[in-house]
């Protein structure tokens, strides 16, 4: 009887549940197999990290286009409004948790391979090949911590912008009326306030994704 490798997709259907259930040693064996090491993976998962980023952002800015429109809204259908108010609500909600996730498996991917690496230095007997491994995990480790500072500020910024958009479609929710609309208004320039400062915030951890993707090998 002919053995036959297990397809690709059901390849990545089983590493999804490895590290859902937190089989990380899993996880890396079956990669590995696949020709990936931990600072592929790591690659892999700045580039997906940094492209939800892209996605929350500009999805952000759509919501914020949104609530814009309450300036020139005048006796035009509310619940509508309402309506596409809360789907760009929920919208951004689900980036943010995707924005949440890729950073989760950069944080542990990169705690992992840079045990990983730190252990391998030590197993060297090398003393010079030592000295410039030890130089190139510093760097990197430097690297790193700038990415990771500029992803976090950036996520943590999106909270206070769902938390408004929230209370704005939950007050449109029980108050359908001209009066709603008014109120609205009068808090509108609070949001596009968190929102810009998001956006550069985003902005930035875009680019040092970018710096850290370039560097490292």
């Amino acid at each position: 009887m002919v053995i036959r490798p297990l397809p690709y997709t059901l390849l990545i259907f089983l590493l999804a549940i490895a590290i859902s259930y937190g089989c990380q040693t899993t996880y890396y064996a079956v990669w590995e197999k696949l020709g990936k090491e931990k600072r592929h993976l790591l690659k892999d998962h700045v580039e997906k990290a940094r492209t939800e980023q892209e996605k929350a952002s500009e999805e952000i800015k759509d919501a914020l286009t949104r609530v814009k429109e309450i300036y020139g809204f005048d006796g035009g259908d509310l619940e509508e409004f309402y309506n596409k108010l809360q789907s760009d609500y929920e919208s951004c909600e689900k980036r943010a948790d995707a924005v949440s996730e890729r950073i989760d498996m950069v944080e542990q991917i990169a705690e992992d391979l840079f045990r990983e690496w730190d252990q391998e230095i030590n197993d060297m007997a090398n003393e010079k090949f030592k000295s410039k491994s030890r130089e190139s995990l510093k760097m990197t480790k430097r690297r790193y911590a700038r990415l990771h500072d500029a992803m976090t500020r950036a996520e943590s910024r999106m909270a206070p912008v769902l938390t408004q958009l929230r209370d704005y479609v939950l007050y449109l929710k029980h108050n359908l009326n001209a009066q709603a609309i008014g109120a609205l208004k009068q808090e509108a320039g609070d949001i596009e306030i968190e929102v810009e400062t998001l956006i550069r915030d985003m902005g930035q951890s875009i680019k040092e994704a970018d710096t850290f993707l370039e560097s490292f090998e």
